[in-house]
């Protein structure tokens, strides 16, 4: 597996404003990269450096093995994407805007649009104007064109906004079938991180404009800790009950009214000891660690990894 997209120190300055600080990243060939920061990380600055929408400031861009320059045409041909809001000719057809697209891109096969809209499940609209479709129909028909040519590399900013649970879900199906599949490398980025949880090979992670973290997803899962937290009248009582009388040595006391527990403990033995030893229990919930508690840790914590 072979390195697709490789940036080196890569940086971009607004009005005086260093947005995008020395990034390193690194995709590689077949995988889906999940692009995780907040609102004004930097994500989609970096995104439009990777297709040309905005040169960098400093630094080197490599796509395919070949520096990303302003004459790049070949390399961005074998690319598509959807970057902020997809645009179209609001007053043609799915299918007129798609065939439009195929003209420009020099990408002849009338079969393929009819392909990429029933992978979308945008079907039975072939006469309504695109100034009529819903938000959510709009990211459908963005993500295929995104997809038409049948690119190599696919960079998708927040592409499945304004989608409905159902929606999502077909998305992410589609997702996986591209890369799985059709050996399409994607970079996403999204705030919802239970969905780049479900789909991602790996992760960057983006804060201030400088990349925090870039990790593969086995790695962070095989970090996963699963935990028993404990909501008690005293913890201090508890921790007592928990050293002494159940040999547990394993746990935080996190305040006074909580505990958790990281070892493998029989609740009912748990329950019945502490009410026993008058410690009142007012509840018990069982954890595990999420790339949701990855990403927060980070950006609330965050030195660079990388």
């Amino acid at each position: 597996m072979g390195t697709i997209v490789r940036t080196r120190n890569l940086v971009k300055n607004f009005k005086g404003v260093e947005v995008v600080q020395n990034v390193n990243m690194n995709i590689q060939q077949g995988e889906i990269y999940g692009f995780l920061g907040p609102n004004g990380a930097g994500k989609t600055t970096v995104m439009k450096m990777l297709t040309n929408l905005v040169r960098p400031t400093s630094g080197e861009i490599e796509i395919f093995g070949q520096p990303l320059q302003g004459e790049s045409f070949e390399v961005l041909r074998r690319m598509g994407s959807i970057i902020e809001y997809p645009v179209f000719y609001e007053k043609l057809t799915a299918v007129e805007n798609l065939d439009l697209h195929c003209e420009y891109m020099g990408y002849y096969n009338k079969q393929a649009i009819r392909d990429s809209l029933d992978m979308v499940n945008l079907t039975n609209v072939h006469s309504k104007s695109v100034k009529d479709y819903s938000l959510g129909m709009k990211q459908r028909l963005g993500i295929a064109r995104a997809i038409l040519t049948k690119p190599e590399f696919l960079i998708l900013d927040e592409p499945i906004n304004g989608l409905d649970p159902l929606g999502i879900k077909e998305m992410r199906d589609i997702f996986k079938i591209l890369s799985k599949e059709h050996g399409i490398t994607i970079l996403i980025s999204s705030h919802i991180l239970a969905e780049i949880e479900q789909i991602a090979d790996t992760i960057g992670v983006i804060r201030g404009g400088r990349l925090l973290e870039e990790i593969s997803m086995d790695v962070i899962r095989k970090q996963s800790t699963s935990y028993m937290e404990l909501t008690i009248s005293d913890s201090r009582q508890a921790a007592r009950v928990l050293e002494h009388s159940l040999r547990i040595s394993n746990y935080k006391v996190m305040d006074e009214k909580h505990i958790r527990i990281y070892e493998i403990v029989d609740a009912k033995d748990l329950t019945k000891r502490l009410v026993q030893e008058d410690v009142s229990i007012e509840g018990l919930s069982h954890y595990q660690n999420s790339l949701e508690d990855h990403f927060l840790q980070l950006i609330q914590g965050g030195e660079s990894h990388v």
